[in-house]
């Protein structure tokens, strides 16, 4: 059973940066689409970034547009997501999701992806 690591989570202040990563091992190289949802305390999980498995085509939610960068180590099914002008509201627990489908259509839709990871908090202060 493939395991998704994650790391990166942490306290920030609001305009600080945070990176997250997140690996399967056990893998080809650049078998999955990946993504990053996240959920605030009391929210729903919503889309952040996702990265297309061949193409690299990239989607952002609109609320981290331009904020934030997600990227990937395709030779070590390794995604990053580069959070920088961080805000309060970008405060909840992060997870990443991987999809060993040959072609995802909807990045931004939780059921695309059949591996998450445990997630880890994020936590922007002022």
């Amino acid at each position: 059973q493939v395991q998704l690591v994650e790391s990166g989570g942490g306290l920030v202040r609001a305009g600080g940066s945070l990176r997250l990563s997140c690996s399967a091992s056990g893998r080809p190289p650049n078998t999955y689409t990946m993504a990053y949802f996240r959920q605030a305390p009391g929210k729903e999980r919503e889309f952040v970034a996702g990265i297309r498995r061949t193409s690299g085509y990239t989607d952002y939610a609109d609320s981290v547009a331009g904020r934030f960068t997600i990227s990937r180590n395709s030779a070590k099914n390794t995604v990053f997501l580069q959070m920088d002008s961080l805000k309060l509201e970008d405060t909840a627990v992060y997870y990443c999701a991987f999809s060993e489908a040959p072609f995802v259509h909807n990045l931004n839709n939780e059921r695309s992806y059949n591996l998450w990871a445990q997630g880890t908090q994020v936590t922007v202060s002022s």
